[in-house]
């Protein structure tokens, strides 16, 4: 029990890692094809669009309205991130696969998350659920390739 304590928070980390990642991928994307909203808008109709993708939304009033009322251009942005960001599907998949491991482990599962990343075509289903040293090797080399984390040292230096 010990070690399942201390093994779910480094692998959230890693689950937000690639939401840090997907968020920066998804920006300038965003902006391009949303030239007349303002910078404010794009990074909340982002924070919109990754929390709904894994199942975290913020439930703050302010939030929840423009959740509301950018609705139809989130589930638009959902469903194209199969195919704008095919890239990143391996890691997407992999982290949505190990935040339902880690809710599950917590009591708070959400079979739904999985479900909708499907139905996005984003989910690669014939994909293994990954073991925790091979996530978070995957998470490191992508971090470190898109700018979310500092390369390790080299330690045979």
């Amino acid at each position: 029990m010990e070690f399942e304590s201390k093994l779910i928070p480094v692998l959230r980390e890693g689950v937000n890692v690639v939401k840090m990642i997907l968020f920066k991928e998804l920006k300038p994307y965003l902006t391009q094809k949303y030239p007349e909203r303002d910078p404010a808008d794009i990074s909340r109709l982002n924070g919109a669009i990754i929390n709904d993708l894994f199942g975290t939304p913020n439930t703050e009033a302010r939030f929840m309205n423009f959740i509301n009322e950018n609705r139809s251009v989130i589930d638009t942005e959902l469903n194209c991130i199969a195919v704008e960001f095919e890239s990143l599907r391996i890691p997407i998949t992999d982290a949505l696969r190990v935040q339902f491991l880690c809710d599950s482990q917590e009591g708070l599962g959400n079979e739904g998350i999985l479900a909708r990343a499907k139905e996005a075509g984003i989910l690669l289903v014939d994909r293994d659920v990954p073991l925790p040293k091979f996530f978070m090797t995957l998470v490191r080399r992508i971090g470190v390739a898109h700018n979310v984390l500092a390369p390790q040292p080299d330690l045979d230096a």
